[in-house]
């Protein structure tokens, strides 16, 4: 997907890309893992409704064309996404598509934790996320913005998307804040403040390697639950109380 994102869009094969998500199967494979972490194949299979062997050649279809990586673990091969772009992309494709209709109180229960709190790659979504991101603006950590989404003012940005019209940065104070409460800002190339457009609260949520830390701390310390498959996470009644200790959030949802 990166080779062709330099070529001319003349050149550019887009029926190829929407061929290859046209079937159904291979989109609940990549949704499956949007979540950031690694899924063998016999689940994958099962989130897929279909069989081992036509999972094992939508596999071998998504990671030709670059979507997914894979690991070789004794007799086990694990998959997950290639990386953040095409979680983007996945994120920007829910965005435009149209909602499956609820026909169960399944699936509307599912719905209703993902608005309440998901994970977006490697960081916190939701209004989980949002109400993080909120609590950091609000303690000074991180200054530039007010976690607004205001299409007048940010043209550049979209929903479901990551953010680039506004500038955040770390407060002076903001490393003290985060280290009282075990978050550990990261070292590296990648850039450390990142933010999305939260496609359900059209709010700013925290992305970049500062909000990989945020998850990592948040899991960690065990103050959201995070299921063996699916991209909602749950609050615990530890993380209600870091909530409203740490960030002043009355986690309540």
């Amino acid at each position: 997907m990166r080779e062709l994102a330099e070529l001319p869009t003349s050149e550019v094969d887009i029926a190829a890309l929407a061929a290859l998500l046209a079937d159904p199967a291979r989109c609940r494979v990549l949704l499956a893992l949007d979540d950031g972490r690694a899924l063998p194949a016999s689940v994958l299979a099962d989130e897929a409704g279909v069989s081992r062997s036509t999972a094992s050649s939508h596999l071998g279809k998504l990671t030709d064309a670059g979507f997914l990586t894979v690991q070789t673990h004794g007799r086990h091969r694990y998959y997950r996404l290639a990386g953040p772009d095409i979680a983007d992309l996945l994120e920007r494709l829910g965005r435009l598509a149209p909602s499956r209709p609820v026909t169960s109180l399944r699936d509307g229960t599912r719905a209703a934790r993902l608005r309440s709190a998901r994970t977006c790659y490697d960081h916190l979504a939701g209004r989980l996320g949002v109400a993080v991101m909120g609590a950091l603006l609000e303690h000074d950590v991180l200054t530039g913005g007010d976690g607004r989404y205001d299409p007048r003012a940010h043209p550049t940005d979209s929903p479901s998307s990551p953010g680039h019209d506004v500038e955040y940065e770390l407060a002076a104070s903001g490393r003290r804040f985060l280290s009282d409460v075990g978050i550990e800002l990261p070292n590296g190339p990648r850039p450390a403040l990142r933010y999305c457009i939260d496609w359900t609260e059209q709010r700013h949520h925290l992305a970049g390697g500062l909000g990989a830390a945020v998850l990592g701390r948040f899991t960690s310390a065990r103050w959201i639950e995070r299921p063996p498959r699916g991209r909602a996470v749950i609050v615990t009644e530890h993380g209600r109380t870091a909530l409203a200790n740490c960030f002043g959030i009355d986690w309540s949802d």
